[in-house]
């Protein structure tokens, strides 16, 4: 295979993040394919660093801001000329295209949005920040790809694009691998025969999944069942949702364990999932749980959640921040669980190779 037909993939780290799993994923998945590759890292840290494919070479620009990384990723473009550049998050993607009119090389720039731009704008400062600049460069890209139907329709709408004008496709997330660790062995008192069913959410503790919501909402359920909540995940909420907790008076009732490395021996063992987020971009953890057999509940949030359990098949959907109503599905979904064969099923939708398929159809890179 020749150097001129490697495939470069850029994200700022490999820190504990839903994007930067996708990034690993996608890596395995063109790795299969015998397609040479390059991850650029702006800082090769993080946890998912041990989690890349040997095959892959690493560039890391070493630096610790991406900003710093456009003079360094210019000169990568214009020394390798690679086929393809995949970048991969707003602020990454602003980079890559000063990269790359920097560098004046040919090679095929693909910006992969992950977030939906209008709701995380008016969450974070820095959305403010980096709106601006997204209508300016993001037009100049080869394609744009939105990690869900809403989030490119989003985009479309920011960006004044008409509709279709950016390409949808869904993260890579299910493989062999992730069934494989669902059924690893699972030492957990929460989880032998006969203990109560366990309630689960995972990702960071942060104001985005809302666990106030959940835990809220697990505390009035609670009063009418003996139950667990397992929230997986580290971030800088733990304290004032530990004090919730102890506040609401279930401290014996709720476990917050931080990162674990394999969640989905856990998604497979639990009694329902449930993801309260007030944004996404899609939502990769509620995939997940599908993919382990694990009814699910989610928020009706901007954007994904509506698309992955098609308007409620797959599991409840709620609005966001509704306590009430988000006990009441747990409850319900907990004495009414849909059948784990179509909830697997449904998640194969969102498999690996077939987003391997759809970036290799998008780049016309024929292998």
């Amino acid at each position: 295979m020749s150097t001129e037909r490697r495939i470069a993939v850029f994200v700022p780290n490999l820190v504990g993040g839903g994007a930067e799993r996708v990034v690993v994923n996608l890596l395995k998945g063109l790795v299969a394919k015998n397609i040479p590759l390059d991850l650029i890292l702006g800082n090769a840290e993080g946890c998912y660093l041990t989690q890349v494919p040997k095959q892959v070479r690493i560039v890391n620009f070493a630096v610790e801001r991406v900003v710093k990384a456009i003079l360094p990723l210019s000169n990568y473009l214009r020394q390798e000329k690679p086929y393809a550049l995949l970048s991969q998050m707003n602020h990454t993607n602003i980079a890559a295209v000063v990269a790359k009119e920097l560098a004046r090389v040919n090679t095929q720039l693909v910006l992969v949005e992950h977030v939906h731009l209008s709701v995380a704008k008016s969450n974070l400062l820095r959305g403010n920040l980096v709106l601006p600049f997204v209508k300016l460069l993001y037009p100049r890209a080869d394609d744009i790809v939105g990690v869900s139907k809403g989030v490119a329709r989003d985009l479309e709408v920011q960006l004044g694009f008409a509709t279709g004008k950016v390409n949808v496709i869904y993260n890579p997330i299910v493989d062999d691998a992730l069934i494989a660790k669902a059924k690893a062995p699972l030492e957990h008192p929460w989880f032998q025969a006969d203990s109560p069913p366990v309630f689960l959410a995972v990702g960071r503790l942060t104001e985005q999944k809302d666990f106030s919501t959940l835990i809220e909402a697990f505390a009035l359920l609670r009063k009418q069942t003996i139950a667990h909540l397992l929230i997986l995940g580290e971030g800088e909420s733990r304290s004032e949702l530990e004090a919730l907790v102890r506040e609401l008076g279930i401290a014996a009732d709720v476990a917050m364990p931080g990162f674990v490395d394999n969640p989905y021996m856990y998604m497979s063992r639990a009694s329902v999932f449930v993801l309260s987020s007030r944004w996404e971009g899609l939502g990769l953890v509620l995939i997940e749980a599908l993919a382990c057999g694990c009814p699910a509940i989610a928020t009706d949030c901007l954007s994904g959640p509506r698309e992955i359990l098609a308007d409620g098949k797959y599991g409840a959907l709620v609005p966001v921040g509704d306590i009430e109503a988000l006990s009441a599905a747990m409850l319900k979904t907990l004495h009414a669980p849909t059948k784990r064969d179509l909830l697997i099923e449904r998640a194969m939708y969102f498999s690996i190779d077939r987003a391997v398929s759809e970036y290799l159809a998008l780049l016309d890179y024929i292998h």
